[in-house]
């Protein structure tokens, strides 16, 4: 029998976190989330924001107060004044946008997916770890306090073994969404799949086989995708 009650969270509160000096490179609509959430919930501070466009950085600064704004992501990734940069740009950018901020020394959060492919994921890891600095992916509902406890209850065996986990996700978009843009690595796949994927291996780990088929968009992005994976030895430790 499962127990009525449940563990309580060890996420720690996020205002006890070491104040770090912010760089937002892309400043979209993201990126007015991740500031309402880090001035609201968060010490950090947002020292700069850079975009390919100037005015753009300026709007975005001067809505969120932040002290400089760049009219490049090369200026941002430079800036003396910042230890992390975060990613939020278009999918197709998130690669060369790391390794930019890698190169110049910073530690970087990359708005999921990382990259558009495993190959850009590991190169991303790999240039992190030879230049010792921190890189994430920005998987964010996994540090919801939630996710502490399911993990918790996993690892206590209470559910006894986990065979079978079942996720599914969608969303309306309008037509004109970057979703719908091939240039842009639109998809659901790389957008909204990545939350059932990340769920899936949190729970059970890497799979063993997979099965997967999709169809395809008129605009050319893929437009859904059903997936069948099997694993063996059940939830991860």
């Amino acid at each position: 029998m499962v127990s009525s009650g449940l563990p309580v969270s060890r996420v720690p509160d996020s205002r006890d976190a070491p104040a770090l000096r912010w760089g937002i490179m892309g400043p979209g609509w993201i990126a007015e989330r991740f500031m309402e959430s880090v001035q609201a919930h968060s010490t950090q501070v947002i020292a700069a924001v850079g975009s390919r466009s100037l005015n753009r950085s300026k709007a975005f600064a001067d809505a969120f107060g932040v002290p400089a704004a760049y009219g490049s992501y090369e200026e941002l990734a430079a800036a003396p004044d910042i230890d992390i940069v975060y990613v939020c740009t278009p999918h197709n950018f998130h690669h060369a946008a790391a390794l930019m901020a890698i190169d110049a020394g910073k530690h970087v959060l990359v708005e999921k997916p990382i990259g558009l492919n495993a190959a850009q994921a590991r190169d991303i890891a790999a240039r992190a770890k030879a230049a010792g600095v921190f890189a994430a992916e920005a998987m964010w509902s996994f540090f919801l306090p939630k996710f502490d406890v399911i993990r918790q209850v996993l690892d206590a065996g209470t559910l006894g073994t986990v065979t079978t986990v079942l996720a599914e996700y969608g969303e309306h978009f309008e037509r004109g969404h970057r979703i719908f843009d091939p240039a842009l690595a639109g998809g659901p796949l790389l957008d909204l799949g990545t939350y059932p994927l990340a769920l899936i291996t949190e729970v059970l780990g890497a799979p063993e086989r997979l099965s997967a088929f999709g169809e395809p968009h008129e605009s050319g992005v893929n437009g859904q995708l059903s997936a069948i994976m099997q694993f063996t030895g059940g939830a991860r430790p």
